[in-house]
């Protein structure tokens, strides 16, 4: 029974926060570890995530679709699936280049997920108050330049705790894009984004893969998909009036609660 309770927490934890700058990593690797729960090859942790990215692709179907079946004719529909990939190739580069320090060193050490919750709630905070003047409102129009450079802000979400959505959402702030098309942006950039680095884990842990536990992964998938859900409908409606100041305050509280429950258990 623990175990499905477990799953069912760690489903509905990756959905919650993978859409949100508050690092859905850094949530998940904190909670398991001081749940102890850790599945062979990591095969619950990686699966779960598909369902997050199943509810980005159902909400999205219509636009997604239309980008699919327009691009060879549509300079429009081209140029925003250019600008996809553009964002995209750096954390894909980097990613392949670094994987195993990533997974091997700082997906194992706890405190530094703590600190980059930290740090970002503090940055977050900084941008929400500071006084912007977007110039850039609607994520299909991004000039190329700032394409990329917010996919160099992506990579620091290889830092578990920085998390995705927040570097890329931070990262278009301060190249003048409003919260609203920043926040949009970063929900179709996680469609490459997760699916290869989801497509990858699964490619690299092949030989210890378990799904001896299908129940326990359709459970979390299941979970993760309809939070997600719901977080994706309403998130641009959130930010749009309230800004990125809850999640900010979240951050800190949990890194601050994480480095408290190390320090109580003497895991560092």
């Amino acid at each position: 029974m623990a175990d499905w309770l477990t799953a069912i927490l760690l489903g509905l934890v990756e959905g919650l926060t993978e859409f949100i700058p508050v690092s859905s990593t850094g949530h998940l690797l904190l909670l398991g570890h001081f749940l102890g729960f850790e599945s062979t090859g990591k095969t619950f942790e990686i699966v779960i995530q598909l369902g997050a990215l199943l509810a980005i692709i159902s909400v999205y179907f219509k636009r997604l679709w239309q980008l699919a079946t327009r691009w060879p004719f549509d300079p429009a529909a081209r140029r925003f699936l250019i600008g996809l990939l553009v964002a995209f190739l750096p954390a894909a580069v980097i990613g392949f280049f670094a994987y195993g320090f990533i997974k091997t060193v700082l997906f194992e050490t706890p405190l530094v997920i703590c600190i980059a919750l930290i740090l970002g709630g503090f940055l977050l905070l900084w941008l929400d108050r500071v006084d912007k003047f977007p110039v850039y409102l609607d994520a299909d129009r991004y000039p190329i330049r700032v394409y990329f450079l917010i996919g160099l802000f992506q990579c620091l979400a290889m830092i578990p705790g920085v998390s995705r959505s927040g570097a890329t959402i931070a990262g278009g702030l301060l190249l003048k894009t409003d919260k609203r098309s920043a926040a949009e942006f970063s929900f179709f950039l996680a469609l490459p984004t997760m699916g290869a680095a989801v497509a990858y884990d699964l490619f690299k842990n092949r030989d210890v893969l378990d799904f001896s536990d299908f129940g326990l992964i359709a459970v979390g998938f299941v979970a993760a998909f309809i939070t997600a859900l719901v977080v994706v409908r309403f998130l641009l409606d959130f930010v749009s009036k309230r800004g990125f100041g809850p999640f900010a305050w979240w951050r800190i509280v949990v890194g601050v609660a994480g480095i408290i429950g190390l320090a109580v258990t003497g895991a560092f």
